[in-house]
C-alpha cells in the first residue's frame, strides 16, 4: 500500500500523571499541546476524544496548575517524549520516543464529519497497522506511565 503520509507537528510533551482513586489524570506540558487529561479507563483500543470516559481541557499557566496538583494530589510518575504527528487522509499516527522506554507508534483514525462507524474507524487503524508489521501481541495495554516510567 503506497500512502504519502504528511507531518502536521513535532511536539516535545511533559504528562505528569497525578495519584487518583480511579482512572489517570494527567498535565500535559508541550511546545503545542497543553491540556490537563482525564481517562476513565485505557484499553488496547482506547478511542481517546471520542471516549465518553476521555475528558480533556486546554490549559494555559500549565507549571502553576502542574504545582496545585501536585500539591493536592501528589505526583504519580511524569513521562517525557518527543512526538511527531503525521496524517494519511483521515487517519493520525503519532511516533513517539519515550525517555526511558524507547519509540512506539500510536494509529487513530478520526472521523471527521460523523459519517463512520466504529467498526469502520477500527479497520482502518488494524489496515495501517498490519501494513507496518504491527502485530497483534505488540499492541499494548497499558498507559506510558505503567511501563515504568519514573
Amino acid at each position: 500500500m503506497e500512502h504519502q503520509a504528511r507531518l502536521v507537528t513535532t511536539d516535545v510533551q511533559k504528562d505528569t500523571y497525578f495519584h487518583v482513586p480511579n482512572g489517570k489524570l494527567k498535565l500535559r506540558r508541550g511546545t503545542i499541546e497543553n491540556a490537563l487529561i482525564f481517562k476513565e479507563k485505557m484499553g488496547p483500543l482506547d478511542p481517546g476524544a471520542g471516549d465518553p470516559g476521555y475528558f480533556a481541557l486546554e490549559t494555559a499557566g500549565a507549571q502553576l496548575l502542574d504545582d496545585i496538583l501536585d500539591k493536592a494530589l501528589g505526583t504519580n510518575v511524569v513521562v517525557e517524549k518527543k512526538r511527531e504527528i503525521y496524517f494519511i487522509d483521515n487517519v493520525k499516527f503519532h511516533l513517539d520516543e519515550v525517555k526511558g522506554l524507547g519509540c512506539f507508534v500510536e494509529i487513530e483514525a478520526v472521523d471527521v464529519d460523523d459519517s463512520a462507524t466504529e467498526e469502520e474507524l477500527a479497520a482502518q487503524c488494524c489496515q495501517f497497522r498490519e501494513a507496518l508489521g504491527i502485530r497483534e501481541e505488540d499492541l499494548l495495554t497499558r498507559s506510558y506511565s505503567d511501563l515504568g516510567q519514573r
